[in-house]
């Protein structure tokens, strides 16, 4: 059998060679005149200096120096594999990887202090009163959320690292407009939820901070280096004191070479901190259609700091929708009440999951239901139990080892049904899933859930595009309108420059029902971007291309 470090993975570097940082001593005088450098264009806000100090800038420089390179080069390589999905290419494990995926010798390190029990896991954006809402809640792990559950403007990134420092200290505490008071239950951190922390994705930049480099060239720096960078910087060696460590989720990977460079950033990170090598824990969410073939890749470049991997379902769903969104009718999902994790395709992609953790030592956490209970209305809450019951039967059924919720009200559900399964046990990763054979087919069959009797009709497009747009869904319009998903911040909604069509007035001849704005000469709004086409009002987002709204011919009734 071979050993643990003589799978090559094409441009795969071995864990003893894997390159460390590059100490002050090793660069010329020259060279340490300029740069690198990172500035901030961002506002200076209450106590901002104590995150934005010149040593963390100087740490993000390098960091961006070390990696920024390797970020443009993989999300070019995520252009061309789109381009070539849409091509006709059909995703497929990789044949230059097989033989990792068939050696059973190696696992990946497994869970860090404070993470060996994760069957419940609340979620929730990084503001004062939500971060003390979450470590006050009683789940096992709080995911202090920097990417989906918050809006990303500077100020929720700068403050929301800002709560997550005085949260560590046992410091946090929040008093409300109408002057409620917050504060932590304990200060002892071994006493709360662990935190692992979830940064940007690879794809997004951070503009108000501008990296600099050697040669005097700017450009936005990355937003999951920022993240990554500031929180692991200012809280890494504080984490290990108080009896955790530092961990991390990271979202929205779409292959091993990502998180090769994950893992090579890690690396580098714990030379520089003075930690020691694999104290660092990450969580992978396989949320990308490309991710959920390389499963065991992904695991397997980040062995010596991996923790487990997470089932991000929603996210998973709308890859898929963006990757076959040419394909035709049989690829076009049903309405979204109807599209369960019980669907042959989603299934297929959760078990292979389950199977893939247990195989290499990892936890498989289940994913986010999507059902919020409201105090006001129990009605609601009492079919919104009824489903998330369901839900975690069915995740711990599976083998999974936790799961996920939006909300503390749903911890004692989501609890009752993994203490079902996994008793006084912390996980059951000890299960093996021996029983699953899952291949291509069965996680590409998308045309299995409308053979199943599900639908799509025209209500579940009514219900869809109104959350989508944010003009419906309480989170969407809160993220849009800059606030994290249940903040308590208010900021003013974006204007949008564009005039508005009457309400509920028919369109005229060449006109958009949706945006009013005039075709010229083609099927879709002339209009440049979105701040300026009233069919995206209020959203103060730009695009460079045009408006993606159709209009409808005054001649015919059929869209164009």
């Amino acid at each position: 059998m071979t050993t643990l470090t003589e799978h090559q993975i094409p441009g795969t570097t071995t864990p003893t060679t894997r390159p460390e940082p590059a100490s002050s001593g090793d660069r010329t005088p020259s060279d340490t005149d300029r740069g690198p450098a990172m500035r901030v264009e961002g506002r200076r806000g209450d106590r901002y200096g104590e995150i934005l100090t010149p040593e963390a800038l100087a740490f993000l420089a390098d960091l961006h120096e070390a990696f920024a390179g390797r970020r443009h080069d993989l999300l070019v390589a995520r252009q061309r594999r789109r381009a070539d999905i849409a091509g006709g290419t059909d995703p497929d494990f990789l044949a230059s990887t097989r033989p990792v995926r068939d050696d059973t010798g190696w696992s990946v390190a497994g869970a860090g202090p404070g993470l060996e029990d994760r069957r419940v896991e609340i979620t929730g954006p990084t503001d004062p009163k939500m971060a003390i809402n979450a470590l006050n809640s009683g789940a096992k792990v709080w995911l202090a959320d920097a990417e989906d559950a918050s809006s990303p403007t500077w100020r929720n990134v700068i403050e929301g690292q800002l709560a997550l420092h005085d949260a560590i200290r046992g410091t946090l505490a929040f008093t409300s407009e109408a002057g409620k008071d917050y504060a932590l239950r304990s200060s002892t951190l071994t006493d709360l939820p662990t935190i692992v922390f979830r940064p940007r994705g690879w794809h997004l930049a951070e503009k108000h901070l501008r990296y600099v480099d050697r040669a005097g060239t700017t450009m936005a720096a990355s937003a999951s280096l920022v993240d990554a960078g500031l929180y692991l910087f200012h809280n890494a060696t504080e984490l290990i004191a108080r009896g955790r460590g530092p961990y991390l989720y990271l979202p929205k990977l779409e292959g091993h070479r990502e998180a090769r460079l994950w893992n090579d950033i890690f690396c580098w990170v714990q030379a520089r901190l003075g930690i020691e090598r694999g104290t660092i824990r990450a969580t992978v969410l396989v949320e990308t259609l490309p991710a959920a073939f390389e499963m065991d890749e992904i695991l397997y470049e980040l062995r010596e700091h991996c923790a487990g991997l997470n089932a991000g379902r929603w996210d998973y769903l709308f890859s898929i929708i963006k990757a076959f969104r040419t394909r035709g009718d049989s690829y076009v999902l049903p309405d979204r009440d109807q599209l369960t994790m019980t669907v042959p395709f989603m299934r297929a992609y959760t078990e292979l999951l389950v199977q893939t953790c247990h195989k290499r030592g990892a936890h498989a956490i289940g994913g986010m239901s999507a059902f919020i209970p409201d105090r006001r209305r129990p009605d609601i809450t009492a079919t919104a139990m009824q489903k998330v019951h369901a839900d975690k039967r069915r995740e711990a059924g599976d083998g999974f080892d936790g799961t996920w919720v939006a909300h503390p009200d749903l911890i004692p559900a989501a609890q009752e049904e993994f203490d079902a399964v996994l008793g006084d046990r912390p996980h059951q990763v000890s299960r093996q899933r021996d029983d699953v054979t899952v291949g291509q087919h069965e996680l590409l069959d998308i045309g299995s859930a409308r053979r199943q009797g599900a639908t799509v009709t025209a209500g579940g497009c009514a219900r869809t595009s109104p959350s989508a747009c944010g003009t419906s869904s309480p989170g969407c319009g809160a993220w849009v309108r800059r606030r994290s998903t249940t903040s308590w911040r208010t900021p003013p909604r974006p204007r949008s420059r564009g005039r508005r069509s009457g309400s509920g007035s028919l369109p005229g001849p060449g006109r958009s029902a949706a945006c009013g704005s005039r075709a010229t000469g083609s099927s879709r709004c002339s209009r440049r971007s979105w701040t300026t086409c009233p069919g995206r009002r209020g959203t103060g987002w730009r695009t460079p291309r045009r408006c993606s709204v159709r209009w409808r011919s005054p001649r015919s009734s059929r869209p164009s």
